[in-house]
């Protein structure tokens, strides 16, 4: 039916009103006429087209989304099961990462990039609330711990009863039987050596020492500077007597002026300890140790309080059991460690000690990356020996201040009392702290200065601690790497006195003794 006919029509029907023409009367193309309500409307027909397409564009638009999901699915393997295809890349990685720089790769050859390795990770980091909460944790089956917050600079907990007093003999009696060693050599060799290395002048080195820059070198200036390199605690009467010994204070007012310090060579100050004999008690840290294997083939009782560490710190297992081994170690009467840091600051030239392996070269600079330091007690201390922290939940904290007037907080043999926190050693107690900060997403963040701790002496009888450090790299692309490297190693089929072995070499040759 055409427009044309179709405007006749109303035309002819609004003329005659009602009346139409009789059927026989009406030409051919009249007889065909639909109404406006039948199928043959034109409206109803751009409905039934209308609906048509957008039926069609429908199933046009869910065969796309499902060739889309299905090539996803191909295209991204999930992290927990890879394709074959993504393993065998992963294991062509590590032969070809040695090879000549100019040497081309292929891209199954190249080693893991930094775009590699999300961070899907995140280190639970407990909370302190305030200090005196005390909070319960399951370490054991059937058993609860109390674990109650001592500082919160640094975050600090104390758990009682963390070990039984048969596995505190049996760690101790492992000890013995592995044989323990001097933590520290009486005097360290190659000191002018090492001075040579420096190529510095005196002009130079003043300087450097002269952390004010008043253009004299006080005594706490000196200390500082002596204990970092030597290893050997002097106190303030210490140096004023080197300093006369050396006749190298000519005004006698405690102080070095440039002119005064050119006359000392660079190993004054050793070669004068060495002609006075120097005595373990001026040693920074007094005491034997061993390293005990924790791993695969250990005794039970060590594989069972690596256990318990995990489950106390709530990290994964993969960073507890790649951490260091357990150090053991035993102070004699006398024995001491002063104040000191488990870590230290990590900067773009510094690597971390257990990810070395993955780090670039050419760092100049190496600290041991200690996250978390568990501290077991092994016996009761008749007298002294505690742990001191000297500036926990200071309001500031400030390296210069540490030594004033005599006073060095940071002398546990001489002023463990002066510390803000001590913590008495009690049979089967274990205390845990922070080294670093969080990064705020997750992740480990600067050194934390307040979790500075020493041993202090012990007056009576023999003090036992181990240590379990779990060592965690802040660069997370460097922890992640290492992690990649360290388990597609093969695991090698060895009794247990060979893992044990491996074991001494590796903490002897990587794990430093801060």
């Amino acid at each position: 039916m055409t427009d044309d006919q179709e405007t006749s029509d109303s035309e002819d029907t609004t003329a005659s009103g009602s009346a139409t023409l009789p059927p026989h009367l009406r030409p051919p193309s009249e007889r065909l006429q639909c109404n406006k309500s039948s199928v043959c409307s034109r409206s109803y027909f751009v409905v039934v087209m209308v609906f048509f397409h957008v039926y069609i564009i429908n199933v046009i638009a869910l065969l796309f989304y499902v060739h889309y999901i299905s090539g996803q699915d191909d295209a991204s393997p999930s992290r927990d099961a890879p394709s074959s295809d993504h393993r065998h890349q992963q294991q062509q990685q590590q032969p070809h990462q040695q090879q000549p720089q100019e040497q081309p790769r292929t891209e199954s050859q190249r080693p893991p990039s930094k775009s590699e390795f999300l961070r899907d990770v995140s280190l639970t980091r407990i909370e302190g609330i305030r200090v005196g909460h005390v909070q319960t944790v399951s370490l054991v089956p059937g058993k609860v711990h109390e674990m109650r917050t001592l500082s919160l600079k640094p975050l600090l907990f104390e758990i009682p009863g963390f070990l039984s007093d048969n596995e505190c003999r049996v760690v101790m009696q492992l000890a013995q039987l592995k044989g323990l060693m001097e933590s520290q050599l009486m005097v360290q060799d190659g000191q002018e050596d090492l001075a040579k290395e420096l190529n510095l002048s005196p002009e130079e080195i003043f300087n450097l020492l002269d952390i004010n820059q008043d253009g004299q070198l006080q005594l706490r200036e000196i200390l500082t500077h002596s204990r970092v390199r030597d290893g050997i605690w002097l106190t303030p009467e210490n140096l004023r007597e080197i300093y006369a010994g050396l006749k190298a204070d000519k005004d006698g007012n405690g102080l070095l002026s440039l002119e005064e310090f050119r006359l000392l060579s660079n190993d004054a100050f050793q070669r004068f300890l060495l002609q006075r004999g120097v005595k373990r008690s001026q040693l920074v840290r007094n005491s034997r140790h061993t390293w005990l294997y924790q791993g695969k083939g250990a005794h039970q009782v060590l594989q069972d309080i690596k256990t318990r560490v995990t489950r106390l710190t709530r990290l994964p297992s993969e960073l507890v059991d790649l951490s260091e081994p357990l150090q053991v170690v035993r102070y004699e009467e006398g024995g001491h460690y002063h104040a000191h840091h488990d870590s230290g600051p990590v900067y773009p030239e510094t690597a971390c000690t257990h990810t070395r392996l993955v780090a670039n070269t050419s760092t100049p600079f190496e600290t041991s990356c200690r996250y978390i330091t568990v501290l077991f007690y092994l016996n009761s201390v008749d007298g002294g020996g505690e742990t001191a922290f000297p500036v926990a939940d200071n309001r500031t904290y400030d390296e210069v201040s540490l030594i004033q007037n005599d006073v060095d907080l940071l002398d546990t043999r001489r002023n463990c009392d002066k510390s803000n926190l001590r913590v008495k050693p009690t049979k089967g107690t274990a205390v845990f702290w922070y080294n670093y900060l969080s990064d705020g997403k997750g992740w480990v963040g600067e050194q934390d200065e307040y979790a500075l701790h020493g041993g202090c002496v012990v007056t009576h009888g023999t003090k036992w601690v181990a240590n379990k450090w779990i060592n965690i790299d802040p660069d997370y692309q460097r922890q992640a790497r290492f992690q990649h490297l360290v388990s597609r190693q093969p695991e090698e089929e060895e009794d247990d006195e060979g893992l044990t072995l491996n074991s001494d070499i590796q903490s002897s040759n990587i794990h430093q003794d801060l």
